[in-house]
């Protein structure tokens, strides 16, 4: 990670946190630790313990939590529900954990401007909860959405399964307060829909990942509920043929669907078998959930007519159509719990989300396979077909020792990302670089362009005790 003088926790600090934001807030218990040591990388090697929990209630005891941390030297790291993927919300140099789950109070539903004023420990699926008798709902939509943060989802900018239509977390952050590394409290953004005013730092906190700020409250865009939706499912005889429909739904067909979901024979069949469903799963290489919606019926019905004549021209066995809650429930459950299931299977894995442009993953499919052989690993593959955005997931051989694993992983990554790269694409979508990736960086950035990173992260933050050892390092 590099060599870095940061002071220890002594207790005088911990008496000084004590003071800023009360006795029950500060953590010290080994016990009560180890929780905030990992996100859900399940790889140990990224774990690392934190020397004291923070749990804040405002902004005013964050900044004086910073100051302590920047006067103190020592490192800090924000943390949300720590459902990420990458090592974000890892204190990898120990220090303070500061984390916002205290900070959980939806501030203001404002229907006029179809906004939300929301704290970043709200999760996420609470806004939806909160607006939907308002017929209006929150649009950037991650897998993960029952569990994760809103902080978190902005500091990762999060996708997810409709990304396709509705674009990822930062299309709907209109504003922030946030906290800087220095211990400033700043307003950026707000409910305005138009803004040129100066350079665009909202944008620029939008998927540092905690690294140049804490958020400490969101303004959310809200849009209109659609009224209809159905979805479908198609079944390939192998995945070559379900991956190349893809582009054709939006070229061919000129529609643009709100999820296009593509899952391989071994994450149904493994994910399946976790739920105890039965898919028909046994017939297909690779299935695709495709999803619609809109405001009037008579559109939706057309529009999955017209999917469903495209897939089966090219290739589909079978396709079935979800138009009532419970089937459309029955065939996202299995989608979305594939990282779950693979979990139960093998726990030793490196999920992966690469992303290629749109038009290039019918070339990435051929590649993973030659991966998956060249190295003797399994490669199951599911993801966010429609956005190009893969969970490529590389799983452990029973045949490997832990030893062979661990020297084999760096060269499969390697050959992988160089290999997304060259289509076009970059080594993630959704779940941010964090420690996981950051040794990866230079693979697909230029020297030039991690300079500049380094210098925006020099510039805010410049005793580098932000979150540090992650994404790049300074």
């Amino acid at each position: 990670m590099g060599t870095h003088n940061y002071s220890r926790v002594t207790k005088n600090i911990v008496d000084e946190l004590i003071r800023i934001i009360g006795d029950r807030f500060v953590i010290t218990d080994t016990e009560k630790l180890e929780p905030y040591s990992h996100d859900e990388v399940a790889e140990k090697e990224y774990a690392s313990m934190p020397e004291v929990v923070v749990k804040p209630k405002t902004a005013q005891e964050i900044a004086e939590i910073v100051k302590l941390a920047n006067r103190e030297l020592i490192p800090i790291t924000p943390r949300a529900a720590g459902s990420g993927l990458s090592g974000g919300a890892v204190p990898v140099f120990g220090g303070i954990v500061l984390s916002v789950e205290r900070m959980n109070q939806i501030i203001e539903v404002d229907e006029d401007n179809m906004m939300v004023v929301v704290e970043p420990g709200v999760i996420t699926n609470e806004i939806n909860n909160a607006v939907a008798d308002k017929g209006l709902f929150y649009a950037g939509y991650p897998m993960s959405v029952e569990t994760c943060f809103i902080g978190g989802n902005i500091a990762e900018n999060a996708g997810g399964g409709k990304a396709i239509k509705y674009g990822v977390t930062e299309r709907y952050v209109m504003g922030l307060e946030v906290v800087t590394p220095t211990g400033e409290i700043i307003q950026l953004g707000g409910k305005r829909v138009k803004d040129v005013t100066g350079y665009n730092i909202k944008q620029l906190m939008v998927g540092s990942e905690g690294t140049l700020g804490i958020i400490t409250k969101v303004i959310l865009k809200l849009l209109p509920i659609p009224k209809a939706k159905v979805d479908l499912l198609a079944l390939f005889s192998d995945a070559r043929s379900a991956i190349a429909v893809v582009p054709k739904i939006m070229t061919i067909g000129g529609i643009i669907p709100t999820a296009i979901e593509f899952m391989d024979q071994l994450s149904v069949q493994t994910s399946c078998e976790y739920l105890n469903e039965h898919l028909p799963y046994q017939k297909a290489g690779a299935m695709l959930l495709i999803e619609v919606d809109g405001n009037y019926e008579e559109i939706i019905e057309r529009d999955y007519d017209t999917i469903g004549e495209l897939c089966f021209k090219n290739g589909a066995i079978e396709v079935y159509v979800a138009d009532n809650h419970t089937t459309q429930e029955r065939i996202w459950s299995v989608r979305r719990n594939i990282a779950e299931a693979f979990k139960v299977i093998s726990p030793y894995q490196s999920l992966e989300d690469i992303v290629v442009p749109t038009a290039s993953i019918p070339d990435l499919i051929p590649e993973l396979d030659r991966i998956s052989v060249k190295y003797n690993v399994q490669i199951p593959c599911y993801g966010h077909a429609g956005d190009g955005n893969l969970h490529a997931t590389i799983v452990k051989s029973p045949d490997d020792s832990m030893d062979e694993w661990h020297s084999r992983l760096p060269k499969i990554l390697e050959d992988l990302y160089l290999t997304v790269k060259k289509l076009g694409g970059t080594i993630s979508g959704e779940h941010g670089i964090g420690s996981k990736r950051k040794n990866y960086m230079h693979l697909v950035a230029t020297d030039a362009e991690l300079e500049f990173m380094k210098k925006i992260k020099r510039s805010v933050d410049p005793n580098n005790i932000m979150n540090p050892g992650k994404i790049i390092d300074v």
